[in-house]
Protein backbone atom coordinates (compact mmCIF):
# COMPACT_ATOMS: atom_id res chain seq x y z
CA UNK A 1 0.00 0.00 0.00
CA UNK A 2 1.54 3.30 -1.00
CA UNK A 3 1.56 6.48 1.08
CA UNK A 4 -1.55 8.08 -0.48
CA UNK A 5 -3.67 4.97 0.02
CA UNK A 6 -2.63 4.81 3.68
CA UNK A 7 -3.50 8.48 4.16
CA UNK A 8 -6.94 7.97 2.59
CA UNK A 9 -7.60 4.94 4.78
CA UNK A 10 -6.58 6.84 7.91
CA UNK A 11 -8.81 9.80 6.99
CA UNK A 12 -11.79 7.51 6.32
CA UNK A 13 -11.32 5.71 9.64
CA UNK A 14 -10.91 8.94 11.59
CA UNK A 15 -14.00 10.46 10.02
CA UNK A 16 -16.11 7.41 10.85
CA UNK A 17 -14.71 7.28 14.39
CA UNK A 18 -15.45 10.95 15.03
CA UNK A 19 -18.99 10.52 13.70
CA UNK A 20 -19.66 7.79 16.24
CA UNK A 21 -18.08 9.88 19.00
CA UNK A 22 -20.05 13.01 18.04
CA UNK A 23 -23.34 11.15 18.38
CA UNK A 24 -22.28 9.77 21.76
CA UNK A 25 -21.35 13.20 23.14
CA UNK A 26 -24.52 14.82 21.84
CA UNK A 27 -26.74 12.22 23.48
CA UNK A 28 -25.06 11.60 26.81
CA UNK A 29 -23.05 12.98 29.71
CA UNK A 30 -22.13 9.47 30.88
CA UNK A 31 -18.48 8.32 30.74
CA UNK A 32 -17.47 6.81 27.40
CA UNK A 33 -16.32 3.18 27.15
CA UNK A 34 -13.86 3.34 24.26
CA UNK A 35 -12.47 0.26 22.50
CA UNK A 36 -9.23 -0.16 20.56
CA UNK A 37 -8.54 -3.41 18.75
CA UNK A 38 -5.42 -4.73 17.04
CA UNK A 39 -4.84 -8.01 15.27
CA UNK A 40 -3.70 -9.64 18.55
CA UNK A 41 -4.99 -7.53 21.45
CA UNK A 42 -8.00 -5.53 22.58
CA UNK A 43 -7.99 -2.55 24.95
CA UNK A 44 -10.81 -0.68 26.68
CA UNK A 45 -10.83 2.67 28.47
CA UNK A 46 -13.51 4.39 30.51
CA UNK A 47 -13.10 8.08 29.68
CA UNK A 48 -14.77 11.06 31.34
CA UNK A 49 -14.88 13.60 28.50
CA UNK A 50 -16.00 16.44 30.77
CA UNK A 51 -12.85 16.19 32.92
CA UNK A 52 -10.63 14.72 30.21
CA UNK A 53 -9.57 11.79 32.42
CA UNK A 54 -9.37 8.03 32.10
CA UNK A 55 -11.28 6.48 34.99
CA UNK A 56 -10.55 2.79 34.32
CA UNK A 57 -8.83 0.66 31.70
CA UNK A 58 -8.23 -2.96 30.78
CA UNK A 59 -6.17 -4.63 28.08
CA UNK A 60 -5.39 -8.13 26.91
CA UNK A 61 -1.69 -7.23 27.01
CA UNK A 62 -1.64 -6.61 30.80
CA UNK A 63 0.91 -8.73 32.64
CA UNK A 64 -1.41 -9.71 35.52
CA UNK A 65 -4.06 -11.08 33.10
CA UNK A 66 -1.69 -13.24 31.04
CA UNK A 67 -2.30 -16.41 33.09
CA UNK A 68 -6.08 -16.04 32.71
CA UNK A 69 -5.85 -15.34 28.97
CA UNK A 70 -3.39 -18.10 28.08
CA UNK A 71 -4.66 -20.56 25.47
CA UNK A 72 -7.85 -18.64 24.64
CA UNK A 73 -9.06 -17.39 21.29
CA UNK A 74 -9.22 -13.66 20.57
CA UNK A 75 -13.00 -13.63 21.11
CA UNK A 76 -12.66 -15.42 24.45
CA UNK A 77 -9.99 -12.91 25.47
CA UNK A 78 -12.37 -10.08 24.58
CA UNK A 79 -15.01 -11.65 26.84
CA UNK A 80 -12.54 -11.79 29.73
CA UNK A 81 -11.59 -8.14 29.17
CA UNK A 82 -15.30 -7.22 29.15
CA UNK A 83 -15.71 -8.75 32.60
CA UNK A 84 -12.54 -7.08 33.89
CA UNK A 85 -13.55 -3.61 32.69
CA UNK A 86 -17.03 -4.03 34.21
CA UNK A 87 -15.48 -4.80 37.61
CA UNK A 88 -13.07 -1.87 37.34
CA UNK A 89 -15.89 0.49 36.33
CA UNK A 90 -17.90 -0.57 39.37
CA UNK A 91 -14.82 -0.01 41.56
CA UNK A 92 -14.61 3.51 40.09
CA UNK A 93 -18.28 4.06 40.97
CA UNK A 94 -19.66 3.97 37.43
CA UNK A 95 -22.74 1.92 36.52
CA UNK A 96 -23.86 3.50 33.22
CA UNK A 97 -21.59 4.15 30.24
CA UNK A 98 -21.83 5.24 26.61
CA UNK A 99 -20.37 2.50 24.38
CA UNK A 100 -17.87 3.89 21.86
CA UNK A 101 -17.06 1.22 19.28
CA UNK A 102 -14.94 3.64 17.26
CA UNK A 103 -14.84 2.72 13.58
CA UNK A 104 -15.17 -1.01 14.34
CA UNK A 105 -18.36 -2.83 13.37
CA UNK A 106 -20.43 -4.16 16.25
CA UNK A 107 -19.73 -7.87 15.79
CA UNK A 108 -17.13 -10.47 16.70
CA UNK A 109 -14.74 -9.37 19.44
CA UNK A 110 -16.42 -5.99 19.94
CA UNK A 111 -19.83 -7.62 20.47
CA UNK A 112 -18.36 -10.32 22.73
CA UNK A 113 -16.72 -7.69 24.94
CA UNK A 114 -19.91 -5.59 25.12
CA UNK A 115 -22.13 -8.58 25.93
CA UNK A 116 -19.83 -9.74 28.72
CA UNK A 117 -19.63 -6.21 30.20
CA UNK A 118 -23.44 -6.01 30.19
CA UNK A 119 -23.68 -9.44 31.79
CA UNK A 120 -21.26 -8.31 34.52
CA UNK A 121 -23.52 -5.37 35.37
CA UNK A 122 -22.63 -2.38 33.18
CA UNK A 123 -25.52 -0.51 31.56
CA UNK A 124 -25.07 0.92 28.08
Amino acid sequence: MDHLQQKKKWKRRTRKQMGVRRRLRASSDRPRLSIYRTSKHISVQLIDDLQGRTLACASSSEKDLQAELAGKTKTEKAQVIGGVIARRCKDAGVEEVAFDRGYYNYHGRIKALADQAREAGLKF
